[in-house]
């Protein structure tokens, strides 16, 4: 039965033995086939015969550490055949004693797992290139996501500025309709008014005479005052008929000049409708016309006096005041005469707030009392002829209009 055992061990694994030096003294035709050497070659020799160069020497130092040690060693080792091909065994070494305890020699068994190695060496080669394939299909990904990302804002960015041109060329469009049909009203105006005012200049100087021989004091403040309007009408017709010129003569003026101008001119108008005007002025100096600016104030302070009469206000207050701002001129007129109402901006889908009361020919008045072109040409003068913006905010009953026109430091009159 030992013999039995014995053949049945030797056939299914591969065995060596070896003196306690490690010279191999027995072999079996497992070991001889695996390793392609003959018994005569391996008898007698070192056991490191199949060791394979790539195998580190610390390896081995654990092997002799161990079994020297009288103890069990096992481990998968990698060898060299006689033709330099490699193969892995499964390997346990044991140590076999005397009857004194000492370590007569080591018996090797093992068994092959090349196979199962080379497999294993070729499933982590394909593990690596997977890894190696995901990192740069990850990396790819990326690059595409960040090219999508960039042509997104790219193609986004074009869309806003072909946006913009096209709102722009609308405008444009919009603002040469406008200035066609308004140079063209204006001359009209300009010729039906020329007349009277001469007449009216005329009348009034012999009105003159007449006090004159009668020293009716009276008479000559109404004159004076006449004189005032007459030329303030006359200088207005000339201003909204330059307004239109693209060469038109622009000079410096101080803001509280050309208010002060507005007030005294709609003295009479204030004190019968019991207005009362505030003013705070800072020191403030632009370029423009100072017509023209004129022109707007009267325009908002008109427009509080009509609404403080329509909706009824007893204590009637318009304050106005000038300020510096972030490089630019800020004049601010703000009324007690009841807000906008919110109804004047529910009729438009594309804006909900008050802006509105900008638009050509849209008024809040009754027709036979306002043609809505006020503000219009408020807009135009503070945008085309001083260069700024305005803009309007109601709120708990007041109404406030913000001009802002932009400081330039001051070189010279310009044309």
């Amino acid at each position: 039965m030992l013999k039995q055992y014995k053949e049945a061990i030797e056939k299914s694994n591969i065995i060596s033995r070896t003196d306690a030096k490690g010279m191999i003294t027995f072999v079996n035709d497992e070991f001889c086939k695996i390793s392609g050497y003959t018994r005569e070659e391996l008898i007698g020799v070192n056991h490191n015969i199949v060791r394979h160069p790539d195998v580190a020497s610390s390896n081995f130092k654990l092997l002799w550490d161990t079994i020297t040690s009288k103890n069990v060693y096992k481990a998968t080792v990698k060898n060299l055949a006689k033709d330099g091909s490699t193969f892995y065994v499964n390997t346990t070494v044991v140590p076999l004693l005397d009857k004194n305890d000492n370590i007569v020699e080591y018996i090797a068994i093992r068994y092959d797992v090349t196979k199962e190695m080379f497999y294993k060496q070729e499933l982590e080669k394909k593990e690596t290139e997977l890894e190696e394939l995901n990192k740069t299909l990850e990396k790819r990904v990326l690059e595409q996501t960040k090219q999508l990302q960039e042509l997104n804002q790219t193609l986004e960015l074009r869309v806003k500025e072909e946006i913009a041109k096209n709102e722009e060329k609308q405008k444009v469009m919009f603002w040469q309709s406008r200035h066609a049909s308004l140079g063209q009203m204006l001359a009209n105006i300009a010729h039906q008014w020329r007349q009277p005012l001469t007449e009216l200049s005329l009348t009034v100087f012999n009105m003159k005479k007449s006090a004159l021989n009668d020293d009716n004091e009276d008479v000559l403040t109404f004159y004076d005052e006449s004189k005032k309007i007459i030329k303030n009408m006359s200088n207005t017709i000339d201003d909204f008929t330059n307004f239109f010129k693209p060469d038109k003569e622009k000079h410096y003026f101080y803001l509280s000049d050309s208010i002060n101008e507005s007030i005294q001119i709609l003295e009479k108008l204030l004190k019968s409708e019991m207005i009362h005007v505030k003013t705070d002025f800072q020191s403030i100096e632009v370029l423009g016309s100072t017509n023209e600016l004129s022109q707007v104030i009267i325009n908002l302070i008109k427009n509080s006096k009509d609404a403080f009469v329509q909706n009824g206000i007893l204590i009637r207050e318009i304050q106005i005041q000038t300020k510096k701002e972030k490089g630019f001129a800020i004049i601010e007129l703000q009324d007690n005469a009841g807000g906008i109402k919110e109804e004047i901006s529910s009729k438009s889908r594309e804006s909900k707030n008050i802006d509105r009361i900008f638009e050509p020919y849209f008024t809040t008045k009754h027709t036979s009392q306002g043609t809505g072109l006020g503000l219009f040409m408020s807009k135009m003068i503070c945008e085309q002829g001083l260069n700024g913006s305005i803009e309007v905010k109601s709120k708990k009953g007041t109404t406030t209009f913000s001009i802002k026109i932009p400081l330039e430091e001051k070189k010279c009159t310009l044309k």
